[in-house]
């Protein structure tokens, strides 16, 4: 496994990650089987959050069982400091640890959310307080937006900042470039576009390129974590050939696509908005409309409970049209109903 220093930390961290987002999804006795599969091909780095439903707690779990030099990393959505606090002493409990290596502000989105995080009684403060009591070793901060990601580089008062960055979502380039001259690790997130690339070896081999720090893939099942280790196990640059297949796909996706951040969740209507969307890809995109029309109908709610809210779109950090997205995938599935 190919290792990268860890920004101005001193740690060394695996260039394929473990994406806790999915751990959700399994039990307790699976988590463990995938951090030992992770840990047995080299993964160091786990990448969680406090919001991220049971994840912290199926992950610390699974330490329990697979001991070793993990580096871990966790998240607050809290911009007080009480808040901050208070979350933070939840992400210890849950991962059953003594101090976490690296604590993040989660998804800042605005410059008003930042300002606050960093002010008078903000969560940066309580950050502060918490590495010195030895709670938490460093601290980062995460965004889906270009401009807050710039300006925490140049505060010079994170060692990391996690973007999303692939073939389809390039804006980040500069800050990438940025974050290696000041020594600043970069974590990236949605390296397959929440999914949406569906070659996960390209993909990660063309993120790989760059100077990034650390790519978490969310991973679920054995089989991902083997395929995306060997990335960093085996790397290979891209050549002219796969450069050009993975630019084909990018652009036939565009940028008005799901990323299955699951943010925009719950809807109230209890609707599962990314799967709506998944099973629209596979209907669009993968030929395979009786396969895709078949598990939409047998969801207890769809595109067509929608009675569009907005909830979601208030929620969506890529800001995108939901509504109109939903209405799209209900027309399609509306003509094979028929």
């Amino acid at each position: 496994m190919e290792y990268r220093q860890f920004g101005r930390t001193g740690l060394k961290v695996s260039v394929i990650g473990f994406g806790g987002i999915p751990i959700q999804r399994v039990s307790g006795d699976e988590a463990v089987t995938l951090l030992r599969a992770a840990q047995e091909q080299g993964i160091n780095f786990i990448d969680t959050a406090q919001g991220y439903a049971s994840s912290e707690s199926k992950i610390g779990y699974a330490l329990q069982q697979v001991p070793g030099e993990w580096i871990i990393a966790s998240k607050s959505m809290k911009r007080d400091a009480i808040g901050f606090r208070a979350e933070l002493v939840k992400s210890l409990t849950a991962l059953g640890v003594e101090s976490i290596d690296l604590y993040q502000f989660h998804n800042v989105s605005t410059y008003e959310l930042y300002d606050q995080v960093m002010g008078e009684g903000g969560a940066y403060e309580a950050a502060l307080k918490a590495q010195e009591e030895g709670l938490i070793k460093h601290i980062g901060i995460s965004s889906h937006k270009n401009f807050i990601a710039k300006k925490a580089v140049e505060s010079g008062k994170f060692v990391s900042v996690q973007v999303p960055f692939n073939a389809v979502e390039d804006q980040f380039k500069e800050v990438i470039e940025m974050a290696a001259k000041r020594d600043v690790a970069i974590i990236i997130m949605k390296p397959l576009a929440g999914g949406a690339l569906d070659n996960g070896n390209l993909a990660l081999r063309y993120i790989c390129e760059y100077p990034v720090t650390v790519i978490i893939p969310g991973m679920q099942k054995v089989e991902e974590v083997i395929e995306n280790a060997a990335v960093g196990n085996h790397f290979e640059p891209l050549n002219p050939d796969e450069r050009t297949e993975l630019s084909r796909i990018a652009s036939e996706l565009g940028t008005t696509f799901c990323r299955r951040c699951e943010y925009c969740s719950p809807c109230p209507e209890g609707i599962n908005i990314p799967t709506m969307f998944i099973f629209d890809g596979y209907y669009s995109r993968y030929n395979l409309q009786d396969w895709a029309t078949e598990r939409y109908w047998s969801q207890q709610k769809t595109a067509h409970d929608c009675v569009k809210c907005g909830i979601c779109e208030t929620r969506c950090p890529y800001n995108l049209p939901i509504r109109d997205m939903l209405d799209q995938v209900a027309s399609h599935f509306e003509r094979r109903n028929k």
